[in-house]
């Protein structure tokens, strides 16, 4: 069993309170959830971690080179701003996939660049808490994938 990181980056505290025409009234609580329920049933454990702070979501990356075999990361606002969270990946070599629950490219247009996709395993967007379902399902077959190449 791999120990696997979701990361969620600025104001996805606020799920199912902010905007929920746009990110649905799921809480962060209840996503979280469904993911360690999902992680579970794939044969993962997952740790879950939110903040507001880029440094803490950096520092966590780092910390997770330790303990876990990839991450997927909601990283809000720091997908379109954050060198930081681009350098800490590349860094680690941790594999991650990229999860947004709305479709960024039908929003506004400085959404459309990320700092993150280009070395990311994958991105999913516009799909809601079932993107979160697709990530882990993507991410534990690359992981079953590497395990296969290494043994």
């Amino acid at each position: 069993m791999s120990q696997l990181l979701l990361l969620h980056g600025p104001n996805l505290n606020l799920l199912g309170e902010r905007e929920p025409g746009i990110y649905g009234d799921l809480s962060l609580a209840g996503i979280e959830k469904a993911c360690q329920d999902k992680a579970e049933k794939l044969g993962h454990s997952l740790r879950c971690f939110q903040s507001n702070s880029e440094g803490a979501l950096v520092d966590a990356v780092h910390a997770a080179r330790h303990d876990c075999a990839g991450v997927i990361i909601n990283a809000g606002a720091y997908t379109h701003t954050s060198v930081a969270l681009h350098d800490a990946f590349r860094g680690t070599r941790l594999p991650f996939v990229e999860v947004h629950l709305s479709n960024v490219y039908a929003r506004e247009a400085f959404r459309h660049h990320s700092y993150l996709s280009a070395i990311a395993i994958g991105v999913i967007c516009g799909f809601g808490p079932q993107g979160y379902d697709f990530a882990l399902e993507a991410l534990a077959r690359k992981i079953a994938d590497e395990a296969k190449v290494e043994g």
